[in-house]
């Protein structure tokens, strides 16, 4: 997931709150960390937009994107 899919995915899902939650919600799976501090340490934007998705309780068929249709692989 490339920062730009980051930034939209919390916006299609939380909105204009979205800049709320990367700021003052700290996550413990990412180290007791903002999403913003975990991604500015280099965490990979994936593994954020998880964790924020566990702990702001989005559905998991939600979890790959807002909007967003699921990866393929291939």
């Amino acid at each position: 997931m490339k920062l730009s899919e980051f930034t939209r995915a919390v916006h299609d899902e939380f909105g204009a709150f979205g800049a709320v939650l990367l700021r003052d919600t700290v996550i413990v799976e990412l180290g007791n960390r903002t999403a913003e501090q975990a991604l500015a340490a280099g965490m990979p934007a994936r593994g954020v937009w998880i964790a924020l998705c566990r702990v702001q309780d989005v559905p998991p068929d939600r979890w790959h994107g807002a909007g967003r249709p699921k990866p393929t692989r291939g």
